[in-house]
């Protein structure tokens, strides 16, 4: 198969080379790199047919006649921080002052199709966890939220809701659950591929979510350490890149097991004083010897306020490691 083909087109030599280096560390001799900075060399090569599969170009060097060559994604760099949609479904505009990661995260998660992404890299599974020491305090909120902003990415996101009872559809436009007498028949069975039997049923409202079942846990027969083999059959398909996994606030055996189970443990407090007594005391019965698995978030005090968008993408900027 052949390579893909991109180019990055901008006469700022100091700003593409931090954009270059991103490409070559993360695809050396995957993929074919090509750099313009030459106005003239430019021109004179755009003067004939080209085609590619990324064109990243600056404002100053973009014309119209760029959409008459044969390139499946371009991506605009504009100077200005103006928040504008293009009606051209093949432009996508970018303010190349933002940060990096973001842009090189934006470019890679639209063209994943064009360039064969899945041939250029083993996608490495991130599970984060989302947990409390107390009920109430917006942990589904977050979790979802999280999960609805790193598809907004272009991220490929499944979300699980691990609890013995369900409750999380209600934040759903499908509010429906899983009734298929067959599938939870096959949940009963040791010997089966939970995941793949479960993959039928998997919903997306911009992230992919396993929909609730049709009772508890307990009355389908059915033990809690189902939520543990899907999310490790899922991370094992190589399907997502991140698996975002809602836990109960009971402590036990099963919840140990989806800390342990985490790249990256989300533990959401407060400042009210039964909140940080019931944290301190959860933290005091779990291993925390990784320390950098475990991050704090802080959702609502007295006031009862919640995250806002913007606290949501700092704590995606924690998981994107």
């Amino acid at each position: 198969m052949a390579k893909a083909r991109i180019i990055i087109a901008d006469e700022d030599q100091d700003y593409i080379a931090s954009l270059q280096f991103k490409f070559v560390t993360e695809f050396f001799n995957k993929i074919d790199l090509e750099i313009i900075t030459d106005r003239s060399y430019f021109e004179e090569l755009f003067s004939r047919p080209q085609s590619a599969d990324v064109l990243i170009i600056s404002d100053k060097l973009y014309t119209p006649q760029i959409r008459l060559h044969d390139i499946k994604n371009i991506f605009l760099m504009q100077e200005d921080d103006e928040d504008s949609e293009t009606s051209d479904l093949y432009i996508t505009n970018i303010y190349k002052y933002s940060d990096l990661r973001d842009i090189f995260t934006k470019i890679i998660g639209k063209s994943r199709g064009s360039l064969n992404i899945s041939d250029l890299e083993s996608i490495d599974t991130q599970i984060i966890t989302v947990t409390s020491a107390v009920g109430g305090i917006g942990k589904t909120t977050i979790a979802m939220g999280l999960a609805n902003s790193l598809a907004n990415d272009y991220k490929k996101v499944l979300f699980i809701e691990a609890s013995r009872l369900q409750t999380f559809q209600y934040k759903l436009k499908d509010k429906s659950v899983i009734d298929n007498h067959k599938f939870y028949l096959d949940l009963l069975n040791p010997k089966i591929d939970v995941y793949k039997s479960i993959k039928n049923f998997i919903r997306t409202e911009n992230f992919s979510y396993i929909p609730a079942f049709k009772a508890s846990l307990l009355t389908l027969k059915i033990d809690y350490s189902i939520y543990e083999k899907i999310a490790i059959m899922a991370k094992e398909s190589h399907d997502y890149d991140y698996i975002i996994i809602d836990t109960e606030t009971t402590f036990d055996l099963y919840k140990t097991k989806m800390l342990n189970l985490a790249d990256k443990v989300l533990i959401i407090t407060s400042d009210e004083e039964y909140v940080v007594s019931a944290t301190n005391n959860f933290m005091n019965n779990i291993d925390c010897v990784n320390q950098e698995k475990y991050e704090f978030i802080k959702n609502k005090g007295n006031n009862g306020e919640i995250l806002s968008l913007d606290e949501i993408d700092k704590i995606k900027k924690i998981i994107c490691l």
